[in-house]
C-alpha cells in the first residue's frame, strides 16, 4: 500500500513567562525637614531645610509573567538618594552649602498588572533600603570645609512604590528569544523615608528610566496533513467540532445563594490565638449581632464576591454564638487537631470556647473541648511527599460537630447549616463562547482555538484538554462591537496526527436580561468526588425541587491546587459529572424534562477559581461543585 502526503509544519510562538534584564533610572529626590547636627562632633550654625537632587538608579531585575494581566517584579539595586539642600547664611553672615550623597542597596518586590491588547502595564509594592553611603559636604565662607559622615544614619528605611511602565517589543514576532525595552516611571513617597534617626529629614523620589528585558518563549508545534491518499476501506480516527456562540440575550441573575459555612476555624503554626482574618467582636459587638446581617447583596465581580463570601465564613464563630443563644438547648464538641499533639489540639478548641464563653456569654457545660493529634477528615494521607506544608496548615484547626439541628446541617456534608445571602452576577455560560470538541477524552491530547476578525487579526486560545471550553464572548470582542469571527480548531492527538477543523461564529455586545436564580454550592472532602453519601439527600431534597421545566443548569467543578494539573482536572471532572448525574436522576423520577445541563470542570485552574488558594479556608472552598439554576419563574 501507498500514502502519498504531504505534511507542513508550523508553529505558534508563546510569551515567556520568565524575564530577565537591568534598569537604569534617575532619581529625582526632593528632601523636606530640617537637620543640623550633621554628625557628633559637627552642629552647623544655622538649619538646613529643603533640598533636591538627580541621582543614579541600576538594578537587576526579573519578572514573573504567567498571563498578560497579571504577574511579580523584583528589583535589586543601587539606589542613591543624594541631595543639593537650599544655601543658608551662618550668623556671621556666612554662606554655607550641604551636599549629600546617601546611597542604598535598594530590594524591590512588586505586584505587575498588565492588559491583554498593551504593552501598558502598572505596579507596585513594598521597598526595603540598605544604607551604603552616609558622605557629605559641608561649606562655609571663613571656615574650614567639611567632608565626613552624617551620624545617626538609619542602616534600613522601609517604604513603597508604585509607578508604570510601557513594553516594547524590539525582537521579531517569530523569534524565540524575546527582548523588550520597557520606559517606566515610579513614585515613592516619604512615608518611611527617614534617612536618619534624629531631626526631620524624608524625601521623596520620582524615578525615570528604562529597562531592557530579556525572555525565552517557547513554540509549539502543530503539523496540518492536507492531502492524504488512504485506501476507504480503512477507518481514520476524527473528531467532532463544534462552536455555540453567547445567547442573544445573556442573563443576569439576581441570585438568592447558599453559602456553606464549613464547621472548623484554622489557626496559623506556632499560634494558639484565634487568627485575625477572623471577625471578632467585642461583648457589645456580640450582643447585637444577628446571622441575618451577613445576608447583605454581595458584590457581582470575582474577586470582591468571594471576599464577601469568605467574610460570611469569617464570621463562623459569630453565626454560631448567635445560633447557641437563640437555642439554649443545643450544645456542641469542639476537637481540636495538631500535628503538635493532643494537648496543643485542645488548647486551640478551648480558645474557641473561650471566645464563646466571654463574648457571647454561652455557658461552658454547654461546650465540651478535645484534643487529637490527627485532624479527621486529614488532608495528610500516607505516603504523601509534596505541598506538605500547605497540607500541614490544614490539619492544624477545631472542628466544630453537634447534634442539634438548629447548628449542624441535616441534609449533608457535616457541616454547619448554611447562610443565605443574596447575589447579583452575570451567568458565565450566557456569555461565553463555547467549544465543544467531541470525544476529546478518548482521541485527543491537547486543543487550541484561534478566532480570526474580519480584518485578518487573530486570537489564540488554549491548549485545552477537556472536551468542552467556554470563552467569554467579551474577551474575543474587546472593543469592537460585533462581528463574523472564523473560528480554526487544531488539535493534536493521541496517535501523533493532528486535526485541523474551522467553523464561524457572529459575535456582538448584546443586551442583558435580568432575571432570578438559585445557587448552591457543594464542598468535597480532601481528594474525594463521590457525592452519593453526603450530598444524595442535599442534592435530591433541596436543589432538584427548583429545577423546573424549561430552566438552565450550569455545574462547574473545581479543586484546589494540590496536586497535579491532570489529576485535579479529572477530579474536578467527577465531582461536577457526579452532581448532573444525582440531579438528572431526581428530575426524571418527579417527572419533569426539558431541563438543559451546561457542565464544566476547571481543575485548579486560577483563572475560573471561585477563591485564592493562600488560606486552608480558600482550599476548603475551592473543592467545590457551584450550581446555578436560571431562570427561575415567578
Amino acid at each position: 500500500m501507498v500514502i502519498l502526503a504531504s505534511t507542513t509544519v508550523k508553529g505558534q510562538i508563546t510569551q515567556p513567562v520568565w524575564w530577565y534584564g537591568v534598569s537604569g533610572a534617575a532619581n529625582f529626590n526632593f528632601y523636606t525637614g530640617t537637620t543640623q547636627q550633621l554628625n557628633n562632633s559637627l552642629t552647623v550654625p544655622t538649619a538646613f531645610h529643603n533640598g533636591n537632587g538627580v541621582r543614579p538608579y541600576g538594578s537587576v531585575l526579573l519578572e514573573y509573567r504567567p498571563s498578560p494581566i497579571w504577574g511579580a517584579i523584583l528589583n535589586v539595586g543601587y539606589d542613591g538618594l543624594g541631595a543639593q539642600y537650599d544655601g543658608v547664611s551662618a550668623p556671621c553672615d556666612c554662606p554655607a552649602t550641604l551636599k549629600s550623597d546617601l546611597a542604598y542597596v535598594s530590594i524591590e518586590p512588586s505586584l505587575r498588572l498588565g492588559f491583554r491588547s498593551s504593552g501598558l502595564y502598572f505596579f507596585a509594592g513594598p521597598s526595603l533600603a540598605i544604607n551604603t553611603n552616609k558622605d557629605f559636604a559641608y561649606t562655609q565662607l571663613k571656615q574650614p570645609n567639611t567632608d565626613a559622615e552624617f551620624s545617626s544614619v538609619n542602616s534600613t528605611i522601609f517604604s513603597g512604590q508604585v509607578g508604570a511602565g510601557f513594553d516594547i517589543p524590539v525582537s521579531r514576532a517569530t523569534s524565540l528569544s524575546k527582548v523588550s525595552l520597557s520606559p517606566f516611571i515610579s513614585y515613592h513617597p516619604y512615608f518611611g523615608q527617614d534617612p536618619r534617626s534624629i531631626e526631620s529629614l524624608s524625601v521623596t523620589t520620582v524615578r525615570v528610566g528604562i529597562a531592557l528585558k530579556f525572555g525565552k518563549a517557547h513554540k509549539v508545534p502543530v503539523a496540518t496533513t492536507p492531502a492524504l491518499a488512504v485506501p476507504a476501506a480503512i477507518p481514520v480516527a476524527d473528531v467532532t467540532f463544534t462552536v455555540r456562540g453567547p445567547i442573544a440575550a445573556p442573563v443576569i441573575l439576581q441570585v438568592s445563594e447558599t453559602v456553606p459555612m464549613l464547621n472548623a476555624v484554622f489557626f496559623d503554626d506556632g499560634s494558639t490565638g484565634i487568627p485575625t482574618r477572623y471577625v471578632l467582636l467585642t461583648n457589645d459587638q456580640a450582643s447585637g449581632f444577628k446571622e441575618e446581617s451577613l445576608q447583605n447583596e454581595q458584590s457581582a465581580s470575582g474577586a470582591a464576591r468571594s471576599a464577601g463570601q469568605l467574610n460570611v465564613y469569617h464570621n463562623v464563630l459569630n453565626v454560631l454564638g448567635d445560633r447557641m443563644r437563640a437555642n439554649p438547648g443545643a450544645t456542641i464538641t469542639l476537637d481540636g487537631s495538631s500535628p503538635k499533639g493532643p494537648a496543643d489540639g485542645k488548647e486551640l478548641a478551648g480558645s474557641v470556647k473561650q471566645y464563646l464563653v466571654t463574648v457571647f456569654g454561652i455557658d461552658g457545660s454547654r461546650i465540651a473541648t478535645r484534643g487529637t493529634h490527627d485532624a479527621y477528615p486529614s488532608s495528610q494521607q500516607p505516603g504523601d511527599t509534596n505541598d506538605l506544608a500547605l497540607r500541614h496548615a490544614e490539619d492544624r484547626r477545631v472542628d466544630i460537630h453537634s447534634d442539634s439541628p438548629e447548628i449542624l446541617t441535616e441534609v449533608g456534608g457535616g457541616m454547619m447549616n448554611p447562610v443565605q445571602i443574596t447575589t447579583t452576577l452575570a451567568n458565565p455560560l450566557d456569555n461565553d463562547v463555547v467549544f465543544d470538541v467531541d470525544s476529546a477524552k478518548e482521541l485527543v491530547r491537547s486543543w487550541s482555538v484561534d478566532a480570526t476578525d474580519g480584518q485578518g487579526a487573530v486570537q489564540h486560545f488554549g491548549p485545552f484538554t477537556a472536551g468542552q471550553q467556554g470563552i467569554p464572548g467579551a474577551t474575543i470582542l474587546g472593543s469592537s462591537p460585533g462581528g463574523d469571527y472564523k473560528i480554526t480548531m487544531l488539535a493534536e492527538m493521541n496517535n501523533g496526527s493532528t486535526v485541523k477543523k474551522e467553523s464561524t461564529v457572529h459575535l456582538v455586545s448584546p443586551n442583558p436580561v435580568i432575571t432570578k436564580g438559585f445557587r448552591y454550592s457543594i464542598i468535597f472532602g480532601f481528594d474525594k468526588a463521590k457525592t452519593i453519601e453526603e450530598y444524595n439527600k442535599f442534592l435530591t431534597a433541596i436543589v432538584a425541587p427548583l429545577i423546573i421545566d424549561g430552566v438552565t443548569v450550569t455545574i462547574h467543578g473545581h479543586t484546589d491546587i494540590i496536586g497535579t494539573e491532570g489529576y485535579n482536572q479529572k477530579l474536578s471532572e467527577e465531582r461536577s459529572q457526579q452532581t448532573q448525574k444525582i440531579l438528572e436522576g431526581a428530575i426524571t423520577n418527579s417527572g419533569r424534562d426539558h431541563v438543559k445541563f451546561e457542565t464544566l470542570a476547571y481543575g485548579a485552574d486560577p483563572a475560573h477559581a471561585p477563591f485564592a488558594n493562600d488560606t486552608p479556608e480558600e482550599r476548603f472552598y475551592n473543592r467545590t461543585v457551584i450550581i446555578d439554576i436560571v431562570p427561575v419563574k415567578q
